[in-house]
């Protein structure tokens, strides 16, 4: 791009920042672009400023991405950064979210007072959790689990934990990974324990639909598994129409030629579950998705909606 900077924009958490900075790298080491010719723009979004309410109530996942696509729009910026699990899963008009950084890993972890795992933790222990789906995950381990809502970014959780006012938390591992806080962890669960929610450890880049330049830059430095795995996990909360309160789980893995995809969706009250494990050749996976996510919404009879 001649004499024009690109902007990045991103969220100004620390994780956020180290994932703009990880998307800057990718493009410096794919393209001619020196890093003199990338900057890094912070922006604070509505959900950042939501210290202690559930997203849901003020109008869900866009709270972290609405700012930055509003930046996006109005060519204040030329790429968004997103963790993809935080994005509304219908597109906003005007912009494209097709590229994909290499997966980081998916699972999720405990954090908790004297290192316990969750099946060690105190009867009626305090396990803070801002989502619907980790809280359902947990009580079907641990019926007895008082879950409490906790929010805010890592660094504060954490602190929130060690003050006393819950006995563990349930991050995700990548975030922790990334912050070099692995030190803190308690347990990981694998995916199949704790199914995580789609397009975990995913981070993905937005641009304008119409920005030829910038789509042939991001092409470059797309992970084509991760693009395959975002598309089918994406493509069941589509077919859902999933927002904040959806509580559903959604990993899927690539194996030789083969896309296997596990998923468990949970009533508005967490009292049902419906789980589906499919697989298709790997070229069908847009289809294995959209399949998936019809599954799920006949089993659940729409019972995890409003």
């Amino acid at each position: 791009m001649e004499n024009k900077k690109i902007i990045i924009g991103s969220r100004g958490s620390k994780l956020a920042l180290l994932y703009a900075q990880k998307a800057k790298d990718a493009i410096i080491q794919n393209t001619n672009l020196s890093k003199d010719d990338i900057v890094i723009k912070s922006i604070t979004t509505k959900g950042d400023q939501l210290k202690d309410s559930r997203l849901s109530e003020f109008g869900g996942k866009g709270l972290f991405s609405s700012n930055i696509e509003k930046e996006l729009k109005d060519k204040n910026i030329d790429i968004a950064v997103h963790a993809l699990k935080d994005l509304p899963a219908i597109e906003t008009d005007g912009l494209i979210t097709d590229t994909f950084l290499e997966r980081n890993d998916p699972k999720e972890i405990l954090i908790s007072k004297d290192k316990k795992k969750l099946k060690e933790l105190d009867n009626k222990s305090i396990v803070g959790t801002s989502s619907y789906r980790r809280e359902f995950q947990i009580k079907k381990i641990r019926p007895d689990i008082n879950c409490k809502l906790i929010r805010g970014n890592v660094d504060t959780r954490i602190k929130k934990l060690k003050e006393g006012l819950y006995d563990a938390i349930i991050l995700s591992y990548a975030g922790i990974k990334h912050l070099k806080l692995e030190s803190e962890i308690s347990e990981i669960f694998t995916t199949e324990e704790i199914i995580p929610s789609a397009g975990q450890g995913i981070i993905a880049l937005q641009c304008r639909d119409n920005d030829d330049e910038i789509i042939s830059i991001l092409n470059k430095i797309n992970h084509d598994e991760t693009y395959k795995r975002a598309h089918t996990e994406r493509n069941i909360l589509k077919v859902l129409e999933g927002d904040c309160e959806t509580a559903i789980g959604a990993h899927s893995k690539v194996e030789g030629d083969k896309i296997i995809v596990e998923t468990e969706l949970f009533s508005l009250d967490g009292s049902k579950k419906f789980y589906e494990k499919k697989s298709s050749k790997i070229d069908k996976f847009k289809e294995l998705g959209k399949e998936v996510g019809q599954i799920l919404k006949t089993k659940s009879k729409n019972s995890y909606k409003r």
